[in-house]
């Protein structure tokens, strides 16, 4: 305080008179600097004005020279020369945006040969400047030289289309030059202007800075004449303060509470005030004046956290806050707390440290009850197992324990302070409406009391049972709330699996017998009430003795299992599949027709009967004998569908097993197998009087143009008796059951080649790869690959063109034979594709092994993937897949130009269906479209496999 009255160095009155001129100068620059861009921007203004000139120029004289030697060069010379101009008419249009974008508009300036460095300032200029009378005429010259510029683009491109033209000369392009030269005697006029108007504009712009410039630093001067003026006054006005608070200080003194201390760090005198001495019971001069005092009363365990408190402070400058405790006159400890801080001479060098000795005993008590008292409730809210969340009246966070930090993903740091509604969003169960203003209804005690879904952080949804409690100071005012969340979803996921599995099959997973019949019952009851048909069958599985007792239980189960998952995918979203017993299973598709249910009914069929069941490196064909029955109004009941259905099915497996019987009372075995045999008989007939036909339909490709000719599939036909075209699933079944598939193979692989030959020979037609499907059974043939061997070098068929389909069941139904049968056919020169590909699932696990070149979606994915995601994700899943290993996609039953536009986003390679091309008469004088017979589903190949 005695320093007060001194007068201060004279490199600070320097510094308080000086400074008010600092902003003058650092003014003066900035306006400096911005006179220089400015002028900066107008001249590169001006040089692209250059650079938009010469572009145009020499885009004309290329365009006409180009017009009359029709030299390429000149046409590129003609695009490089006018991206120029065109550059900087995308920049101008887009600085006119409302919100325009720098990066495009530089992109446009550094197309216009505009210098990377000029353009910030011309962006700069255009916007602060665009109003400016010079520079608004000028930008509308630029406009309107821009309309001129679009102009001549569509001449050259006019022109560009004419001299492609054969036997376009001289008189064809004539006009459309003469328009070039008008134009860009149209555009000369402009140039100048525009020049003369930023010429116009750089000269006041210049009168305009040197004016600004003149008044700024007069308005600057004058400003720092009144700072420094204010600037002393101040100074006058702070000196009476400081005595003021000398004053003050020494009145505040006498009365504080606190005592207060001076320590001299040169001498080591430690002075402390009478308070001092008073609050540790000793006389106000009884304390000795040394630091020698405060070391002999310190509690020996204080020691370290005084010297460290000290050191942080005089070491590194931290606030010297230190909590110590002090001997008092009657030998106990005082709680203290003494804050202070360095004090400064005039050189800067520190001379003393001095602060303030508060006696904080009582908070100390406080404190220590406190802490036990917050111990025991954090110990109480540790072990509780449900949730508890405390908010203030505010509903701000103040505390989350373990159980809900885990419950909501937030931990307790990251959720103090935020809204209870943002950490723990809940909502009702049933209506989903979410439940806003917790901690209002809970001040209000109108808390709903319902069962609520909370959205944790992680995604993850819970059931919870929200409670709340009031929390009350000594008023009875409420100073907050608890929030208790009990999780109900370990209880409803308990009841839920014991309802399940009084329900399901515990080796399937499928509905159980007693499940089944109650579902059936139901069915009934409503279509008795309603009127509809629903279909029932009764499946059981042949040859699953012979994997039982070969294999052991374990295998048989495991059977049972891959079964199960085989006829899951077969069925429709609302059909009930059950484990009735043993190898045997119900299915119930309600609201299906007969016709409907037959064809699903041999779906499941082919399904099951295309499966081969490996273990132990053996492997076992499985077939299913089912039983189908029609229900209607006059069904009786559970017992007599089952029954009937149970009947057909053993109809069936006294029919030759793995076959479909249709339950009717009149009907006999003898007539059911006299219909299979006049298949065969049809068939062999057929093939003899030359009734089958090949057609083909085309495959194109979606990620580009076609290459090396065409890709084609040939599809089988059969030509009956009245010559009406019949749908190969009619008799390939029989075919496949009496082995008649590789005579028939054999037939299309001959005919095709022929064919192929003779469209080559007689038409010159050239098709890159024709796709020919093979069975099952084909694949098994030894002798196969020699045949097609002979067949092509017969006719002289390249077989580097041939690609044979054959289906994914057949191919990992024995994968090893599969594997071994395409490498014979591929060093012949072959190439295979994977049909139906993705319909079993289970080929993605053995695609690796299989070298097939094409992958083949299944077409009920294609069907419905623009209506269901599902199937849009399985496409984009075996898209993806073909490509990692190396192979190319096709998707089938493409309908829509929708379809089309879709699978070409998804990078499918190859399309077929009707959308791209109607299947053709390919080999044989067939006259009638296929469509007249199979509903135009020409995607139907030779066999199923």
């Amino acid at each position: 305080m005695r320093q007060a009255g001194r007068s201060l160095p004279g490199d600070v009155h320097a510094l308080r008179v000086i400074w008010p001129f600092v902003p003058v100068v650092v003014a003066l620059a900035l306006f400096t600097i911005a006179s220089v861009d400015v002028l900066s921007a107008v001249r590169a203004f001006v040089a692209g004005e250059s650079q938009w000139s010469k572009g145009q120029k020499n885009a004309v004289m290329h365009l006409l020279r180009y017009g009359e030697d029709r030299n390429e060069a000149d046409f590129q010379a003609y695009l490089s020369n006018i991206a120029v101009p065109m550059g900087d008419h995308r920049a101008r249009i887009e600085l006119d945006r409302d919100t325009p974008d720098d990066e495009r508009a530089r992109a446009g300036f550094l197309a216009g040969a505009i210098h990377p460095d000029d353009i910030a300032g011309i962006i700069r200029l255009y916007r602060n400047f665009r109003h400016v009378e010079e520079v608004d005429a000028a930008i509308r010259i630029w406009a309107e030289g821009d309309r001129e510029i679009a102009a001549l683009h569509e001449q050259a491109m006019v022109l560009r289309q004419l001299t492609a033209q054969p036997g376009c000369g001289v008189a064809c392009t004539e006009p459309v030059l003469q328009g070039i030269v008008a134009i860009d005697a149209r555009l000369t006029p402009l140039e100048y202007a525009f020049s003369h108007q930023l010429g116009k504009a750089s000269r006041r712009v210049t009168q305009a800075l040197t004016v600004g410039a003149a008044v700024v630093a007069v308005a600057l001067l004058l400003s720092a004449i009144l700072l420094s003026h204010r600037r002393l006054r101040l100074e006058r006005r702070l000196r009476e303060a400081l005595a003021g608070s000398e004053e003050r200080l020494q009145l505040a003194v006498g009365g504080s509470n606190d005592g207060l201390w001076d320590w001299d760090l040169h001498s080591g005198r430690l002075y402390f005030s009478p308070r001092c001495a008073q609050m540790l019971g000793f006389e106000p001069d009884a304390l000795p004046q040394a630091r020698e005092t405060l070391l002999g009363l310190l509690h020996p365990a204080d020691v370290n956290v005084l010297d460290d408190k000290l050191s942080a402070h005089l070491r590194r400058g931290e606030p010297y806050d230190a909590e110590f405790r002090l001997r008092t006159r009657g030998d106990g400890y005082l709680w203290v707390r003494a804050r202070g801080r360095l004090v400064r001479g005039e050189n800067g060098r520190v001379m003393r440290m001095a602060g303030s000795l508060t006696d904080i005993s009582e908070h100390k008590r406080y404190e220590v009850q406190l802490f036990a008292e917050k111990e025991r409730a954090q110990v109480t809210l540790q072990a509780i197992g449900d949730a508890v969340v405390t908010t203030d009246v505010w509903g701000r966070i103040e505390s989350l324990n373990p159980a809900a930090e885990a419950l909501t993903g937030w931990s307790e740091a990251e959720a103090r302070g935020r809204p209870l509604e943002q950490v723990c969003a809940l909502c009702e169960e049933g209506s989903q409406a979410p439940l806003r203003k917790l901690v209002a209804l809970a001040l209000q005690q109108r808390w709903p009391g319902v069962t609520a879904l909370l959205a944790g952080r992680g995604g993850r949804t819970v059931a919870v049972k929200p409670s709340v409690a009031l929390i009350r100071d000594r008023a009875a005012q409420a100073i907050g709330v608890v929030v208790v969340l009990h999780d109900v979803s370990q209880e409803r996921e308990h009841a839920a699996r014991l309802a399940h599995e009084a329900s399901h099959d515990a080796l399937t997973g499928l509905l159980n017998r007693t499940e089944f019949e109650r579902r059936l019952a139901a069915a009934i009851a409503r279509m008795q009430e309603a009127g509809g048909t629903h279909a029932l069958m009764y499946l059981d599985l042949d040859q699953f003795k012979v994997v039982n007792d070969t294999c052991g239980h374990a295998a048989g189960d495991e059977l049972i299992r891959q079964i199960a998952a085989i006829m899951r995918g077969q069925l429709r979203k609302g059909d009930t599949l059950a484990r009735l017993g043993g190898d045997e299973f119900g299915i119930l598709l309600e609201h299906c027709v007969a016709p409907d249910g037959e064809r699903q009914a041999e779906a499941l069929r082919r399904a099951v009967a295309g499966f081969r069941f490996t273990h132990r490196q053996r492997t076992f064909a499985v077939g299913a004998s089912i039983g189908l029955v029609a229900l209607d109004a006059g069904t009786g009941g559970v017992a007599e569908a089952l029954s009937a259905a149970d009947a057909a099915c053993y109809v069936a497996k006294e029919n030759g097993r793995n076959r479909v019987q249709v339950y009717h009372p009149k009907d006999s075995v003898v007539q059911a197998r006299h219909g299979e045999m006049e298949w065969v008989s049809r068939v062999h007939a057929a093939l003899a009087a030359g009734r089958f036909c090949l057609y083909a339909q085309e495959i194109v490709p979606l990620q580009g143009e076609r290459r090396g000719g065409r890709h084609i599939e040939l599809l089988l036909r059969m030509v009956d008796e009245r010559n009406q075209l019949v749908p190969p699933m009619a008799f390939v079944p029989a075919c496949e059951r009496y082995n008649l598939m590789p005579m028939i193979d054999r037939w299309v692989v001959e005919t095709a080649f022929a064919a192929l030959a003779r469209r080559r020979a007689e038409h010159g037609e050239h098709i890159a790869l024709c796709a020919i499907n093979l069975s099952a059974s084909s694949l098994a043939d030894v002798r196969f690959p020699a045949f097609v061997r002979d067949q092509a070098q017969r006719t002289g068929i390249a077989l580097s063109g041939i690609c044979f389909e054959i289906t994914e069941t057949a191919a990992i139904a024995n994968l090893t034979q599969a594997a071994a049968f395409i490498e014979q056919m591929q060093r012949l020169g072959c190439v295979f594709a994977l049909d139906d590909f993705g319909a079993g699932m289970a080929s993605f696990t053995y695609l690796k092994h299989l070298p097939a070149a094409y992958l083949k979606i299944d077409g009920s994915f294609v069907r419905a993937m623009l209506d269901d995601p599902v199937n849009q994700v399985m496409v984009e899943v075996i898209q993806r897949i073909g490509h990692a290993t190396g192979k190319k996609t096709i998707a089938e039953y493409v309908e829509t130009e929708a379809m089309l536009a879709r699978l070409r986003e998804l990078g499918v390679d190859f399309a077929q269906g009707h959308h791209i091309a109607m299947p053709r008469p390919f080999a044989s004088g067939l006259r009638q479209d296929p469509a007249t017979i199979d509903g135009g589903q020409g995607q139907e190949a030779l066999t199923p496999g």
